[in-house]
């Protein structure tokens, strides 16, 4: 999509601090972290939101849930980390291209009333 900011991200049209590039996917340094780390895991082909993936994108959702461990290892998330997907208006959804966040450095809170991401 022409005017979708992580499509342009994956294009390298927009640059980001990238801490991860394959074929398929992108990781970069969220630029309004809410923990001491937080990326964002987003798949090149452009995926309105989980509920718009098909069983054609099965493979490369799968890719990118085994990624994150890689990823927050890499970060020195040893204690653990949150991945998080919103999903529509209604979950929190702001930019409406599928991405993943990768949260740690901190303790988290339990409370998904004070979990604010986009």
């Amino acid at each position: 999509m022409s005017d979708c900011l992580f499509c342009k991200i994956a294009a390298g049209e927009i640059p980001a601090k990238k801490v991860f590039e394959d074929d398929d996917v992108i990781a970069f340094h969220d630029i309004h972290p809410v923990a001491p780390v937080h990326l964002l895991l987003v798949p090149k082909i452009h995926i309105d939101s989980l509920a718009h993936a098909t069983a054609e994108h099965q493979a490369l959702l799968g890719k990118m849930l085994l990624l994150t461990s890689k990823l927050a290892a890499e970060q020195g998330l040893s204690d653990g980390y949150r991945t998080i997907i919103n999903t529509g208006h209604g979950g929190g959804q702001t930019f409406f291209h599928l991405h993943m966040h990768i949260i740690g450095g901190t303790p988290l809170s339990t409370h998904v009333s004070e979990i604010s991401t986009q």
